[in-house]
């Protein structure tokens, strides 16, 4: 599995990389705060919603503490996807919020 710190990431942002980034909380978490411009598909959701995902792209996949994100990296995987696992969450998560 593929891993990236909240500071990696971060900084990734704040160079200006376009990245696309799947928050696999529920709405109601995140609506408490996410990263800018992060797509919200709750886990629950994502084995029907990932052909809204194009396998050519790299997602970086957050939760709120890494455990759904970690699900949901070796879901995505296993379907031939590029995701790289947000380690430690929102929880850890310094930067900006939307």
């Amino acid at each position: 599995m593929k891993r990236i710190t909240p500071t990696e990431l971060q900084k990734k942002l704040e160079n200006g990389d376009v990245l696309t980034i799947i928050d696999v909380r529920e709405t109601a978490e995140v609506s408490a705060g996410k990263i800018p411009d992060a797509l919200n598909i709750p886990l629950g959701l994502l084995e029907f919603r990932m052909n809204e995902l194009d396998k050519a792209k790299q997602y970086f996949i957050v939760c709120e503490s890494g455990g759904r994100s970690s699900q949901a990296v070796r879901f995505l995987e296993y379907q031939g996807f590029d995701v790289v696992n947000m380690d430690g969450g929102m929880s850890a998560w310094k930067g900006k919020l939307q």
